[in-house]
């Protein structure tokens, strides 16, 4: 179930030197029976090392994708920041490359069809590739033609030879999750039509570090990435970087405009950012190490915070049953004891318990039958939207607990 990395998953260099280490931790995403007894919930390490030779961090086990993906139970489609980001790429790039009734919109990891749904409505011919058969048939039953299949350069390949080359292809927050990073990025380049193009999303490793996002870290998401690292990736397979794009999501990312080296090259957003990158120190170790510090400051300061609260006789709950949360609760122990429950509006969800910690999912009407005092927003990243869903309860004297990048309440 667990292979260890021997060489950069990039480049195959083989001086991989380590970061930070969260422990032995359970599957983020792999919500689990209440009563699971915790032998049968299986653990992995979870560090992260840097590559010297390409920048790449990543992690240093890869756990089964089979495990990992086949069954998810995370759907795109219940964050309404997701699908409204989605929305508007998919507006900008129909019209950026002029796509019609004769083109083709391709996702990977095209999860629900949160993103495809959108190029659908517009006339745009789409295929998904969805390796989880329960997301696949959700996306199906909306009328996404979706391959129940993980990509890389043999199903690349199938498709050039199907005549599906892609106009665009979009993959959102994936690349983090490919074990064979080369076989992925060989697949772009194989699928894509002469004049395509990529849409890539993946979170930037500075961001992670500058914003303690430390809860970014799990079995799924093998590689942290700056663009100096993905740079030197794309090259080797005769792509290139035309524009890059700070956006928000999953706490701080990259968006990366790609495209075949014939006819293209970098832009000034892409030149200026690998320049921003060479003076912060992209292939310096100690910038990463610094990360260590400031993670177990959070460790020390949200748990201490919550138990205050507990006790003064506060109820504490959690809001979003994420992979995000789970690694955030379980890195700094906080289970049952500190928190009643968490809620989530996933109805999959709901009837599970948090994995490792073992604290027990809702459904967030428990907010208006039994409110609790404090609640601990687990995707800290998506604050702003979690507190205007839940006005009401804030309305009734309830408050919210943001955990990173330092512990608060609101």
């Amino acid at each position: 179930m667990m292979t260890p990395t021997v060489a950069c998953r990039a480049c195959g260099g083989a001086q991989l030197v380590p970061v930070v280490s969260l422990g032995t931790m359970a599957l983020a995403n792999a919500l689990v029976p209440q009563d699971l007894p915790k032998s049968d919930e299986p653990a992995f390490p979870l560090e992260l090392v840097f590559c010297p030779d390409c920048t790449l961090v990543q992690l240093t086990v890869s756990v089964s994708p089979e495990l990992l993906f086949r069954d998810y139970v995370y759907f795109s489609s219940y964050s309404d920041t997701v699908v409204r980001s989605a929305r508007e790429i998919a507006r900008r790039v129909m019209q950026r490359q002029a796509l019609a009734g004769g083109s083709l919109a391709v996702e990977v990891a095209s999860n629900d069809g949160y993103l495809l749904q959108h190029y659908k409505e517009a006339g745009v011919p789409v295929l998904g590739i969805e390796p989880a058969q329960n997301i696949a048939k959700v996306a199906e039953e909306r009328g996404i033609p979706t391959l129940r299949d993980f990509f890389g350069r043999d199903l690349a390949a199938t498709l050039a030879k199907r005549g599906q080359s892609a106009d665009v292809l979009h993959a959102n927050n994936v690349l983090a999750h490919v074990p064979d990073l080369n076989g992925f990025v060989a697949g772009i380049s194989l699928v894509l039509k002469e004049k395509g193009l990529a849409v890539i999303e993946v979170p930037y490793v500075k961001d992670m570090i500058d914003g303690c996002a430390f809860d970014t870290i799990y079995h799924e998401h093998l590689c942290y990435f700056s663009l100096t690292a993905l740079d030197r990736l794309m090259d080797r397979y005769g792509l290139v970087i035309e524009e890059v794009e700070s956006i928000p999501a999953q706490g701080g990312s990259l968006r990366l405009f790609v495209r075949r080296k014939a006819g293209y090259g970098q832009g000034p957003s892409v030149i200026g950012l690998l320049a921003d990158e060479a003076t912060w120190g992209v292939g310096d170790l100690q910038f990463y190490r610094n990360f260590a510090s400031k993670m177990e400051a959070v460790r020390q300061t949200l748990p201490a915070l919550l138990k205050t609260l507990k006790g003064q006789g506060r109820i504490v709950a959690g809001y979003g049953a994420a992979a995000k949360g789970a690694v955030l609760l379980n890195y700094c122990r906080i289970g049952p004891e500190v928190l009643d429950y968490v809620v989530d509006r996933n109805p999959h969800k709901q009837g599970l318990a948090m994995p490792g910690v073992r604290i027990p999912v809702v459904s967030p009407d428990r907010l208006v039958e039994q409110p609790p005092d404090d609640l601990l927003i687990l995707p800290w990243n998506i604050a702003e939207e979690v507190m205007a869903q839940q006005a009401a309860y804030r309305d009734r004297g309830g408050r919210f607990v943001i955990p990173i990048p330092v512990p608060r309440v609101v």
